[in-house]
C-alpha cells in the first residue's frame, strides 16, 4: 500500500486480483469522478485520458471491475446500464423520469440489506436494491414554471 491509507487504483487493481493497465487505470479513474455513467460516457472519458480505446475493451473492463467488486453496474428501467464507483454499501438510487438524471440515496436503516423481505422464499438475502423515480430538482422547476 502506498504511504497514505488509501490505496492507489493500481493496488486496488492487484488487490482484485486484476492486471493492472492504463486502460483499467483510466476507466476507474473515469467512474468514480463521474456520475452513474453509461458506456459511452465512460469511454469518452477514458479516450480523455489515454487516447483510443475500443468500446468492446470499456465493455470488458467494466465486466471485470464489475466482477471484482470495484464498480457497480446498474439498470434503471428504460435506461442503458450505468456505472458508479461507489461500493459495497447498499445504497439506492433515484432517477428521473423527465431527464434521466441518476442520484444516491443512503439506506434508510444502515444495514445491510436496508429492507426485510416479507417472505425470502428461502434465500439469504443480502442485498436490496431500491430505485425511487421522481423528478428532479430542474424538471420540477420547468413543469411547474410551464403550467402557470
Amino acid at each position: 500500500m502506498s504511504a497514505s491509507s488509501t490505496p492507489t487504483i493500481a493496488e486496488e487493481l492487484r488487490g482484485a486480483g486484476l492486471r493492472v493497465t492504463a486502460a483499467r487505470v483510466a476507466l476507474l479513474e473515469t467512474v468514480r469522478e463521474g456520475n452513474h455513467l453509461d458506456v459511452e460516457a465512460i469511454a469518452s472519458g477514458v479516450r480523455d485520458r489515454v487516447g483510443h480505446i475500443s468500446l468492446q475493451a470499456v465493455y470488458e473492463a467494466l465486466q471485470a471491475l464489475t466482477a471484482a467488486g470495484l464498480v457497480r453496474r446498474i439498470e434503471p428501467a428504460g435506461s442503458p446500464a450505468r456505472f458508479e464507483g461507489r461500493v459495497g454499501d447498499n445504497h439506492h438510487h433515484v432517477v428521473c423520469r423527465s431527464c434521466g438524471v441518476v442520484g444516491d440515496i443512503d439506506c434508510a436503516v444502515g444495514e445491510t440489506p436496508c429492507l426485510t423481505a416479507s417472505d425470502a422464499h428461502g434465500f439469504v438475502i443480502d442485498e436490496a436494491e431500491v430505485i425511487y423515480w421522481g423528478l428532479c430538482p430542474d424538471c420540477s422547476t420547468v413543469r411547474s414554471s410551464e403550467h402557470r
